[in-house]
């Protein structure tokens, strides 16, 4: 059996490696929604896919395909993590 500060600081550890995790992933999809389809929307507007104007795509869809792949990715992170600190769900 663990004893309590032990486990507290573990929670702790994980809680902060958590965040930062989000932040990460949250800063890659900030910079693929507002950068690519605002602020770069010009630039990319030169590269054609699929017949559309790639700024208008990653505006359009490149944005939502890119939050649903760093879903996928967050949760093989938070399962590392959960191994890490032997936070694992018993069943």
């Amino acid at each position: 059996m663990e004893n309590e500060p032990n486990l507290q600081e573990r929670r702790k550890a994980y809680w902060r490696a958590n965040l930062k995790i989000l932040a990460i992933l949250m800063t890659i999809w900030f910079v693929v929604s507002f950068g690519c389809g605002i602020l770069f929307v010009e630039p990319l507007n030169q590269i054609k896919l699929g017949g559309f104007k790639f700024g208008f795509w990653m505006a359009q869809q490149g944005s939502i395909y890119v939050f649903v792949a760093l879903i996928f990715v967050y949760v093989r992170q938070m399962n590392k993590l959960d191994r890490k600190f032997n936070f694992q769900d018993s069943e």
